[in-house]
C-alpha cells in the first residue's frame, strides 16, 4: 500500500476489512474458546473470503476516491493484510492498523484516524460494520455505510467493543 504524501484535493473513502470487506465467519471459532485465541483468529486471516459487496463498493469508489482501509487488526497483521488486499485486485490505498498494544475500543480508534484524516482533506463516506463505530462517526458529521452484508459474531462484537482487538 502507498503513502499519500499529497492529498492532491481528492475526497477519501474508508473502508474496514473484517466483515466489510472480507468475511471473518470461518475463524469465528478462535473467538468462542476461553480464552478467546487471538493468535489463531489473526493467523487465519489470509484465508477471508472477500465480501462481494463490499468489494464491489470500494471498485466504485476508486472512480471519484482515494481509498483508505481502517482496520482493528494488529500492527503484527500487516503484511498479511496488505497481501490479502493485493490478492482481491483492490486499489492501492493508506492502510490505517491499530498498534499491537492497542486495546481501545474499535470506535474510539477508528474515529481518531477519521478526524485526522479530516484535517487534510474530505472524508466522502466511512463504510464499516461495527454499529457502535457506525454511530460515532455519524455523530461526529461523517457519512457512514453501514456494512450490512456480513453477520459478526456476539464474540467479535464484544472483542471489537470490550477487548479492543479488532
Amino acid at each position: 500500500m502507498t503513502h499519500r504524501t499529497d492529498r492532491a484535493q481528492r475526497p477519501l473513502a474508508v473502508f474496514d476489512l473484517d466483515n466489510t470487506l472480507a468475511s471473518t465467519a470461518h475463524r469465528q471459532h478462535f473467538l468462542e474458546r476461553r480464552p478467546r485465541d487471538w493468535e489463531g483468529f489473526f493467523a487465519a486471516a489470509p484465508e477471508d473470503p472477500p465480501l462481494a459487496e463490499g468489494i464491489a463498493l470500494v471498485q466504485e469508489s476508486a472512480g471519484a476516491c482515494d481509498i483508505v482501509y481502517l482496520t482493528g487488526r494488529p500492527e503484527r497483521c500487516r503484511r498479511d493484510t496488505q497481501d490479502w488486499l493485493a490478492a482481491q485486485g483492490l486499489p492501492e490505498g493508506e492502510l490505517h492498523i491499530r498498534g499491537n498494544a492497542d486495546r481501545r475500543p474499535a470506535r474510539i480508534t477508528k474515529l481518531a484516524v477519521l478526524r485526522r484524516l479530516a484535517r487534510t482533506g474530505e472524508v466522502r463516506m466511512l463504510v464499516d460494520d461495527d454499529e457502535l463505530v457506525c454511530e460515532d462517526a455519524r455523530r461526529a458529521g461523517f457519512t457512514v455505510v453501514h456494512a450490512r452484508w456480513a453477520t459478526p459474531s456476539d464474540e467479535l462484537k464484544d472483542a471489537q467493543e470490550r477487548e479492543g482487538r479488532t
